[in-house]
């Protein structure tokens, strides 16, 4: 089957390019705990890269680096099960034993703006994100080697030996999901920079593609 460009080259026809609009992307960057996303979006921000982002909510502890409303809405297991029940969240799932969802509002809000919308999820969010909308851009991050995985998640000194041991075994359970997603970027120690190139050179070239469905949430 003909593409539409290739209909209008048979026909002469060159495709006007300056009739072309702007259509927001939903970006999704997601990876195993301790691989850097949190970092990695905050050096978007700090580098002026303008997009919407949808915070997660969960029901895990806040750390004390984390500020709620920016990092992620903290909630109780209870106000989690009551916006379950109300069909208040586009996907849901339980991970290391505490709630992680997106908030339906927060990505009507994030939509309305018009810019790229960028969620950073879980591995198992992500694909019930893909199940839902199809032509979103998904991204898994990786560390540069299982090492420096290793070395990230136990020098944030957040868990127990058993929820470390717990967290590194789940990390090399969800690299193998790899091949789900469009791109896969590393992000090397000390070098976020390199990664944050990258990720902006995959949204200009989304951007670029000659056909595109446009993205509805």
């Amino acid at each position: 089957m003909q593409t539409k460009l290739e209909t209008q080259e048979m026909n002469g026809v060159a495709p006007n390019l300056y009739e072309r609009r702007w259509s927001p992307l939903l970006v999704v960057i997601s990876g195993p705990s301790g691989v850097g996303k949190d970092t990695l979006l905050q050096r978007l921000k700090e580098r002026g890269f303008d997009f919407a982002f949808v915070v997660t909510m969960t029901t895990r502890p806040r750390r004390e680096s984390e500020v709620d409303g920016r990092d992620y809405f903290f909630v109780s297991h209870a106000t989690f099960t009551q916006m379950i029940e109300s069909d208040e969240l586009l996907e849901y799932s339980k991970v290391y034993g505490d709630y992680k969802g997106i908030p339906k509002d927060q990505v009507r809000h994030a939509w309305a703006s018009g810019k790229d919308v960028i969620m950073r999820i879980d591995v198992q969010g992500a694909a019930k994100i893909r199940a839902i909308v199809s032509n979103a851009v998904t991204i898994f991050l990786v560390p540069d080697s299982e090492e420096e995985l290793v070395r990230r998640l136990t020098e944030r000194k957040t868990e127990t030996p058993d929820g470390l041991t717990r967290r590194i075994a789940t990390a090399r359970e969800e690299m193998k999901r790899l091949c789900e997603f469009d791109y896969v970027v590393v992000n090397p120690a000390n070098q976020v920079d390199q990664a944050v190139d990258t990720i902006i050179s995959i949204i200009a070239a989304e951007h670029c593609r000659v056909e595109r469905t446009p993205t509805c949430l």
